[in-house]
């Protein structure tokens, strides 16, 4: 395999070494932390070596028993308690409004589908006046409504004002992406994967993986310690494509740059999940995320990689159990980010679960299993279970609530955080809020997902967003409702007739 001028091989590294060497970027071109920050750095990464005391473990001794799980299953009764005041009475009220209308369109088969069509087109023209980047008048309006709803800002100080935002209403912290990737339909996968590939060249580095890994470094810049980094290996560009939809590894430039990455990740105490994708590239992508979590996971305290685990597969309890049989050999501490799954419109059908209910019991089986440190009829394994930490995104409300009950009866021996989406499943999260507040401790990590880029490279990502929400009507008219009668508290509050 030929490769780039050496020159260019260093080049991610270089770009970043001013972050990892001072935590800090004073180039206008790459963000960092501002002079305050610096002076407190080496605390943050201090505390954040050990940045699960914001996670629940009630203990730290592995299990591998189901007999030592608590008296109460968790796993198959969830709490039934509810809130018992108005948790989302801590968004400010233009959240509500944009929340509410973004949910009636979503919840209409009338408006979504058509809806649905239009961000299509914008998502994936070539036409100028369809691309928001190019069209002032179709940025604006985007920019105010779908935009705002799920995305983060357009440059880092819209980032940073966001973050700061979220902080303040009361959530742990944030999961923040990079919004530019690849999207392939089932033809183009295959189109990929026929083409002679997989030579590295000085127009794959400078065109598609040097914007890619500089974006992500500046992401991992604008988070915080203590936050999560989101990442897509597709973003790197069409070698990137090729060599994960063959299962190879990366090229020379690109592993650098992941590493490059993942030492500044590590340096600050963010965290890396590894997104999961389209099931053409996902053996690849797994393969090169057990890769990097080996190098970086060392500590069974924390995890800097994490891999994402897509419950709507049949063949995900394999895989997992699989990577935690590896990281009981290697000695190394596997990062999870349990989600249901978002590629239902490309992925083919034979992937996935028969029914909802079979999604469901995957996720539960997992979530239950990776949580309490125990082998179980969905992930079998054998002997001592290995340190794991677990980011649990989820919208169903069932599902964080049987895994609160596990935390409530004293059954969690892994690190976990929650995390929604922004813009969606405030009810949920502002659950999580409340309750951590009413415990008076951060035993209830709470984390929202968006990603920040021009409105135009956003697109896909609110595409995506626009079709969970279309395969999950039900879901989407509850938080309809929730955010109507949260409106109509606070109406009936103000002239009087409510607390």
């Amino acid at each position: 395999m030929s490769s780039a001028p050496a020159r260019g091989l260093v080049l991610p590294v270089r770009r970043a070494l001013p972050a990892l060497v001072s935590v800090g970027v004073s180039s206008p071109s790459c963000v960092g932390l501002n002079e305050k920050s610096r002076l407190t750095a080496a605390v943050q990464r201090r505390s954040i070596h050990n940045s699960e005391r914001m996670a629940i473990r009630s203990s730290d001794r592995r299990t591998n028993t189901i007999a030592e799980l608590p008296t109460v299953d968790p796993t198959t009764q969830p709490p039934s308690s509810e809130p018992k005041s108005a948790p989302l009475s801590v968004l400010p009220l233009t959240m509500i409004v944009r929340s509410l209308l973004t949910t009636v369109v979503s919840s209409s088969p009338v408006l979504l589908l058509p809806s649905l069509r239009i961000m299509s087109l914008l998502a994936n023209t070539h036409n100028p006046i369809l691309n928001p980047d190019k069209n002032p008048l179709l940025r604006f309006f985007l920019k105010r409504t779908f935009y705002a709803q799920f995305c983060a800002g357009e440059n880092p100080a819209e980032v940073r004002a966001t973050i700061s935002r979220l902080k303040n209403i009361g959530f742990s912290g944030v999961i923040l992406g990079y919004a530019k990737e690849v999207v392939l339909s089932q033809e183009q996968a295959k189109a990929v994967a026929a083409e002679d590939q997989g030579v590295e060249t000085a127009a794959d580095i400078t065109n598609e993986i040097e914007p890619w890994a500089h974006g992500t470094l500046e992401t991992v810049a604008l988070a915080e310690p203590g936050d999560y980094v989101a990442l897509k290996f597709t973003g790197a560009g069409r070698l990137a494509l090729f060599q994960l939809s063959q299962n190879s590894e990366p090229s020379p430039y690109l592993s650098k740059s992941i590493d490059a990455i993942c030492a500044l990740a590590k340096q600050r105490g963010v965290r890396l999940l590894f997104d999961a994708e389209q099931d053409a590239l996902q053996d690849g992508i797994d393969s090169w995320t057990m890769t990097f979590a080996r190098k970086y996971n060392t500590s069974p305290e924390t995890a800097t990689v994490y891999g994402t685990y897509q419950a709507y597969k049949k063949k995900t309890p394999a895989v997992i159990a699989r990577h935690l049989a590896e990281a009981q050999e290697g000695g190394f501490s596997l990062g999870v980010k349990l989600v249901r799954g978002a590629y239902l419109g490309s992925d083919p059908r034979h992937c996935f679960w028969e029914n909802q209910q079979g999604t469901d019991a995957c996720y539960n089986g997992i979530a239950a299993a990776v949580l309490t440190r125990q082998w179980g009829p969905m992930v079998k394994g054998k002997g001592e279970f290995p340190s794991a930490h677990m980011v649990l995104a989820t919208h169903n409300v069932e599902s964080v609530r049987r895994a609160r009950a596990i935390c409530d009866a004293g059954g969690a021996k892994s690190g976990i955080a929650f995390a929604q989406l922004q813009g969606m499943a405030d009810e949920v999260s502002c659950e999580l809020v409340e309750a951590g507040h009413a415990k008076k401790a951060s035993e209830l990590p709470v984390f929202k997902y968006l990603v920040w880029g021009t409105t135009g490279e956003c697109m896909k990502y609110l595409l995506r967003r626009a079709h969970e929400n279309k395969d999950a009507v039900a879901r989407t008219r509850s938080g309809r409702d929730a955010m109507w009668a949260e409106l109509v508290r606070r109406c009936k509050t103000a002239v009087g007739f409510a607390a």
